[in-house]
């Protein structure tokens, strides 16, 4: 079974737009919503285990431009 986490993502200001245009590239990401509030964009992402969760997160997401700071919630229902 897949592991799923939600990732609430702020950006810099004005890079929101090409953040979530990146995010939506990658292969893993389910969602990919900009929203109002304290964070600009919550992403929804499944990758096969924790391990690679945790792999897709440094790797690949914190090595997008743009992206100031991230919170991953793990969901802990199927």
């Amino acid at each position: 079974m897949a592991t799923r986490a939600y990732i609430l993502i702020e950006t810099v200001v004005g890079r929101t737009t090409e953040v979530a245009q990146a995010l939506s590239k990658m292969g893993e990401m389910k969602r990919v919503d900009p929203v109002t509030g304290p964070y600009d964009i919550v992403a929804v992402v499944e990758a096969k285990d924790l391990p690679a969760l945790g792999d897709l997160i440094s790797e690949e997401l914190h090595q997008i431009p743009g992206i100031a700071k991230t919170v991953s919630c793990l969901s802990v229902s199927a």
